[in-house]
């Protein structure tokens, strides 16, 4: 039984090829050590479009009326694991963005689910298995190798603003006969809650096909 979970260990860590650099690769990454990164296939005034490889994540769901409540709950969660609150009692760096999984359905007043992913780092990536999380609502995710549809905005990340932005990428891409799933969004967030100014926020949408690239700005 452990030969044959050494080898799916083994196969998974084969077939997962992410693209993890230090954050002075991107101007997107200003309080990590490393950064998600990725290929922009093109740009425009109204969205862009980028590549993203196969990487793995530490996630947890949490189920909530408000957005705010939600995150801020699953946020905690993962902080812990990587505080140290695994099997290894390690403590793991963070690193950006962190990503959110928001339903387009969600209203002021009904309950959904969010759930909220860490990057791991690139050494977890590769060459070596993360530590098991204690708690047993953490668990770790693939993030497949996709296209998506991203929209970019500052200031702060909040159910209203999720929902605004959100609703702006739809019906920029619906205006281009854009295909692109539906029923959900990512959230994405770059900063720590302690900076205050020059924060930079995204919403993105998986592409379904090819990629419909945005009008460039005038």
């Amino acid at each position: 039984m452990v030969y044959v979970a050494g080898i799916i260990v083994l196969l998974f860590s084969l077939a997962v090829e992410a693209r993890i650099g230090d954050s002075s690769e991107s101007s997107l990454c200003t309080e990590t050590k490393e950064c998600l990164l990725f290929n922009l296939t093109c740009t425009g005034e109204e969205y862009e479009v980028r590549q993203y490889e196969t990487t793995k994540w530490v996630s947890a769901e949490v189920e909530s009326v408000f957005m705010e409540v939600a995150i801020n709950r699953a946020f905690w969660k993962l902080f812990k694991y990587i505080q140290g609150e695994n099997d290894a009692g390690m403590k793991i760096e963070m690193t950006a963005p962190v990503l959110m999984k928001t339903q387009d359905s969600t209203s002021i007043w009904k309950s959904s689910a969010y759930t909220v992913s860490f990057l791991l780092p690139s050494i977890f990536q590769h060459s070596q298995s993360p530590p098991l999380p204690t708690d047993s609502s953490v668990y770790f995710s693939t993030m497949p190798d996709m296209k998506v549809y991203v929209k970019s905005y500052g200031g702060w990340l909040f159910g209203l603003t999720s929902r605004m932005k959100s609703r702006s990428l739809r019906q920029s891409l619906d205006a281009v006969d854009a295909s692109y799933t539906k029923g959900f969004h990512y959230d994405v967030g770059y900063d720590s809650p302690t900076k205050m100014r020059d924060r930079h926020n995204e919403v993105w949408y998986i592409v379904e096909g090819e990629p419909v690239c945005p009008a460039a700005a005038e």
